[in-house]
């Protein structure tokens, strides 16, 4: 079965999300700054949030077409 390019693409935002989230409680634990990262995070959950949407639309529009 071939996997689904936006399922890829939200799998891997994800991924990216889970890591800078690790990455910004380092910085805090070392008191350093995190802004720039939660800067990342916040645009990378909005992409993910966009492309989920987008997904659920487009396969919705799908299965409407597909019915009989």
């Amino acid at each position: 079965m071939e996997e689904d390019p936006d399922t890829y693409r939200i799998l891997r935002l994800r991924a990216e999300i889970l890591e800078l989230g690790s990455a910004i409680r380092q910085l805090q634990r070392a008191g350093l700054d995190d802004a720039a990262a939660q800067l990342l995070i916040g645009r990378k959950r909005a992409q993910l949030e966009q492309l989920v949407k987008t997904n659920a639309a487009s396969r919705a529009l799908n299965s409407e077409t597909r019915r009989p």
